[in-house]
């Protein structure tokens, strides 16, 4: 980047004026508090604004303060965050927040070092919270703001490449205005989400068009390059509704070592209904797993624990990351369900009280439809 001073001050009027005038009305936007900020910069990785909006409301109702966030259980926090995915967000979150009371008096930390030591935040979380709070001249680069930076310098190959990032990451450092930061990095950001959009990017509505190089050499189409992409895994998760005569069922939690082993990872090592990761015979399998996993081997109404008693329910799809899963949910009938170290029994129609993956929903209903009644 070898901008006059002149043409950088130009570029930075024209991107704050297009923010000022076009920038969505989204609730964080109305504040300087960093605890609503980096809130919603938590929710808003790897997820849509859209799905993130009922959620910011509802966790802000009910933790309005770093410290409110602090005081509650871990399971209150999940189960608030149930359903919009990638949980160790908010278990990191949490911790933060705690770390946050304990050595910052309450507050989010206003040095970079000192946020960065947070859990779960990175580099750019760290520099946006700053820069939007406080007014620290820190670079965000995200997806989003890369993207934009590939097509204003020509930038070719892999983005996520280390001396790429960083030369990426230097040159969003010399485009933010000093005197507005927050608004540099929001201005960039928008930019990358509604005009400069990976697919037909609408550049005659692009208010920094005449800085960019890729729309000067007719490249715009075709940076970046596209990343290459982790093959998908596809397995199939077979999973068991025990349900006893008062519509009772069993959730259990794997410890995190089990959990990464097996099928706790793809519940997000929240509460799940027992199941394992089949190869053949999902019926015949998870009936050998609950033998193993929960010494269950009677009880069942129609038969032993051998698949006798089982009755399938509609198959669901479900994407965890890579992996595409084929949910095979089982519902199992007992006398009385298994007495089991640390598991929950709650009624099967009022699992909304027990932070639950959005798997774990999708088995639930299934079973839920199937009752009579239903």
């Amino acid at each position: 980047m070898n901008w006059s001073r002149t043409g950088l001050r130009r570029f930075q009027g024209q991107l704050l004026g297009w923010f000022r005038r076009c920038q969505r009305d989204l609730p964080w936007r109305h504040t300087r508090d960093p605890h609503r900020i980096w809130l919603s910069e938590i929710m808003l990785q790897q997820t849509r604004v859209t799905a993130v909006m009922p959620y910011y409301r509802r966790f802000l109702a009910r933790f309005p303060s770093v410290r409110a966030l602090a005081r509650a259980p871990t399971e209150e926090v999940l189960k608030l965050w149930a359903g919009l995915g990638y949980y160790s967000r908010a278990r990191n979150l949490h911790r933060a927040a705690k770390e946050i009371v304990a050595r910052h008096s309450g507050r989010f930390p206003r040095e970079l070092e000192a946020a960065l030591s947070l859990p779960g935040i990175g580099r750019y979380t760290a520099a946006a919270v700053l820069s939007i709070a406080y007014g620290e001249p820190h670079a965000a680069l995200d997806g989003n703001v890369a993207r934009v930076l590939a097509r204003l310098f020509a930038v070719r190959g892999d983005l996520r490449a280390p001396r790429r990032w960083a030369q990426l990451q230097s040159a969003a450092q010399k485009l933010v205005a000093p005197y507005a930061p927050g608004d540099c990095n929001q201005a960039m950001m928008e930019l990358g989400a509604s005009v400069c959009t990976p697919r037909s990017p609408r550049c005659v509505e692009c208010p920094v068009s005449r800085w960019c190089r890729a729309y000067q050499l007719g490249l715009v189409e075709a940076l970046p390059a596209a990343r290459r992409k982790r093959p998908k895994v596809k397995l199939t998760l077979a999973a068991a509704v025990l349900l006893d005569s008062r519509q009772r069922t069993l959730l259990i939690r794997p410890s995190k070592p089990d959990s990464d082993r097996g099928s706790g990872a793809l519940f997000s090592r929240m509460w799940q209904f027992p199941a394992a990761i089949v190869k053949r015979h999902a019926q015949k399998e998870l009936a050998r797993h609950l033998q193993a996993s929960l010494g269950f081997r009677g009880g069942f109404e129609g038969g032993e624990a051998d698949g006798k008693g089982f009755v399938s329910l509609p198959p669901a799809r479900h994407a965890v990351t890579f992996r595409e899963i084929s949910l095979a949910p089982f519902l199992v009938r007992v006398d009385r369900l298994p007495e089991v170290v640390g598991a929950k029994t709650p009624f099967l129609a009022e699992l909304d009280r027990v932070p639950i993956s959005s798997a774990t929903r999708k088995i639930a209903a299934a079973a839920l439809r199937s009752l009579p009644g239903s």
